[in-house]
Parts: C-alpha cells; sequence; structure tokens
C-alpha cells in the first residue's frame, strides 16, 4: 500500500491554507495510512481550512476507513484579529468572526475528497464527551494553549485503539522555537510519560505515538 500520496494529492495540500510544512504532512500521510490498516477512523483535532485533512481524507480512502475532522471553525487563539497567523480573508463580513468552514469544504471540493470525509462542527472537548467508539488515528493539531491541548488529549486520546496512532504538531522542545507556547510539546511529554504511548517517528514538529498500554 503506498505510504505516499500521489501528486495531485500533494498539490492539494500545498495549495491550500495553512502552516504544516510539506516534510512533516508526508510523514502525517504515512501514519495515517498504517493507522489505517486497524480499520478504524482516522480523526483530526484542528481542521482550519483543510490542508491536513486532504492527507488524512485520502488515506482514509486508501484504506477503506472514514476520516473525521474537528473544529469549530472560529480560528485558535493565534489567528485572531492583531495575532501573528491572523488571515484577513477567513473573516465572515458579516458577522465579524472567522470562519473557515467554506475554505475548508473548497479544498475538500478540489481535492475529490467531500465524500471521504466527516466534519464535525463544535468545540473538540464537546464533541469527544458524546464520541462512543474507538479510533486508530488521532491527530491533534487544534488550540494551543494548555487548556485546550490537555482538553484534546484528555478527550480524544481514550479513543484511540491498541496499536492506533497518536499524532502530536506543533511540538517545539525549545521555547525560542515556538510561535504560541509549548502546550503541544507538554501533551506530548505526557503522553509519553503515561507509559500507554511509545513513540514512533519525529519529524519537524510532529511527532507520532503508538499506543501500547492502556490509560492517557
Amino acid at each position: 500500500m503506498a505510504t505516499a500520496p500521489k501528486p495531485e494529492i500533494l498539490a492539494a495540500f500545498e495549495a491550500a491554507k495553512g502552516f504544516m510544512p510539506v516534510d512533516e504532512g508526508l510523514a502525517l500521510y504515512a501514519a495515517a495510512v498504517e493507522a489505517g490498516g486497524l480499520g478504524l477512523p482516522l480523526l483530526e483535532v484542528g481542521t482550519y481550512c483543510g490542508r491536513s485533512t486532504v492527507l488524512v481524507a485520502d488515506a482514509a480512502r486508501t484504506t477503506g476507513v472514514t476520516a473525521l475532522t474537528v473544529d469549530h471553525h472560529r480560528g485558535s487563539e493565534e489567528q485572531q484579529p492583531g495575532w501573528q497567523y491572523h488571515d484577513p480573508e477567513t473573516v465572515d463580513p458579516e458577522v465579524g468572526l472567522m470562519d473557515t468552514l467554506p475554505a475548508f469544504r473548497r479544498t475538500l471540493f478540489g481535492a475529490g475528497l467531500e465524500e471521504h470525509v466527516i466534519a464535525l462542527v463544535g468545540r473538540s472537548p464537546q464533541v469527544a464527551a458524546v464520541w462512543g467508539g474507538p479510533l486508530g488515528f488521532v491527530f491533534i493539531d487544534g488550540g494551543h494553549t494548555d487548556e485546550h491541548a490537555n482538553a484534546d488529549y484528555e478527550g480524544w486520546a481514550p479513543h484511540i485503539a491498541d496499536g492506533g496512532l497518536l499524532a502530536v504538531h506543533d511540538v517545539f522542545p525549545e521555547p525560542e522555537d515556538e510561535f504560541t507556547g509549548q502546550a503541544p510539546y507538554r501533551v506530548y511529554l505526557r503522553a509519553l510519560a503515561s507509559g500507554a504511548f511509545t513513540e514512533v517517528s519525529a519529524t519537524g514538529s510532529l511527532r507520532v505515538l503508538r499506543r501500547t498500554g492502556t490509560g492517557i
């Protein structure tokens, strides 16, 4: 089974708004394809405009499972007006708030992946609280405060099946290299310290871990 996306999928990934570099995207894709072999859904926390969703969705299509992506689409802290990563094009002029859902839908449509993704529009902890099934893959790429990153981990990590994968984005061990705080790094350390997860790979700021024990 291919562990690298086809050129047209990689092109759709690169064309979409977002912050993940290509090398991390390729590592994410390979992990999602591997996890898809468990026959369970693949879940992403933090959709934004669908850049990484393209890769998770194509991995789901390749392995015959479903991709889910969770986001309230109002933007995380660093994407609000006045912050470094704010994009005025993502603001809904009628309500004056960010709304990345239309951009996400255009991204998926352009990549031909709409039927392989279920978009869960809401706040991650609320969605996790009503989710009842096991997952083969969880990719945490949502809010970068300790509150939000830990809530994502606590809400979704318990659903990762034995042998499933946990991916955490924006893991920066050195404070001077980080743009919004080190909450993802602390979540990554927490997962390792739990004894439930073992590191599989590190590519740039992306860490991939496998469930090898119980709990979180």
